[in-house]
């Protein structure tokens, strides 16, 4: 996968209006760049040095945030090869003083044209910085629930297994559907999961369904509980 790549940032930058005000427009241009077409097998090393570093910054600038992706899944104890970013996930108000945190911290920060996330680098390693998840706005709420855990050598919020799996469930469509990447996490986590919570809130969805249902079948999860008709006097 190609990604851009940014030039180095000076220690402070104005915020911009607008939507997207994280960054001064004259600072968010990336630089191209050429990268290889395939990422090496296994990333993990290097992504985990560069969540470490940011993850660091983050709990120095006091704004609530938690790791989210397949990072977080890793410090779950999902056994995992990194191969692409890592991810973090904060609430859209506190963006500004997150990436203002960040720049001073060194790290290279641009603004892309979507307006749900914003996207840095850490020794080489692209990080996203969401403020919602498959379009649900990140909240207080999920923040809260987030799971202290070691990532590496460094202790940080990482979100909770029912909301990591709700994240994964919700983005799946059916341009986007697949199963293989989740069942190893569903497997692994599958008991600390409020599976009840997801198939509430999923019963209507096709593909996040059939993928419950698919967890039923292989004896991961059990069978949903059968609703007893209602016999009258």
């Amino acid at each position: 996968m190609n990604h851009p790549q940014e030039t180095a940032r000076p220690p402070t930058l104005p915020m911009a209006p607008g939507p997207n005000r994280v960054l001064d427009a004259a600072a968010t241009e990336p630089v191209a760049a050429t990268y290889p077409d395939e990422l090496p097998q296994d990333h993990t090393q290097a992504i985990l040095q560069a969540t470490k570093q940011v993850g660091a910054l983050l709990k120095a600038s006091g704004y609530p945030f938690a790791l989210v992706g397949s990072v977080a899944a890793y410090a779950h104890g999902v056994p995992t090869r990194l191969q692409h970013d890592s991810d973090f996930c904060l609430r859209r108000q506190d963006a500004e003083g997150v990436v203002q945190t960040l720049i001073e911290g060194g790290i290279q920060v641009v603004s892309p044209p979507e307006d749900w996330l914003v996207k840095a680098r850490a020794g080489g390693e692209q990080i996203d910085l969401i403020f919602e998840l498959a379009h649900r706005p990140v909240t207080k709420e999920m923040l809260d629930r987030a799971e202290i855990l070691p990532v590496d050598s460094v202790h940080m919020p990482v979100l909770a297994p029912s909301d990591l799996l709700e994240s994964r469930l919700t983005a799946l469509s059916e341009h986007h559907c697949d199963f293989g990447a989740l069942l190893p996490v569903a497997r692994a986590l599958r008991e600390r999961v409020d599976w009840d919570r997801l198939r509430r809130e999923h019963s209507a969805s096709p593909m996040p369904d059939a993928f419950l249902y698919l967890l039923e079948r292989l004896d991961v999860i059990p069978p949903r509980k059968q609703e007893v008709p209602h016999e009258g006097p």
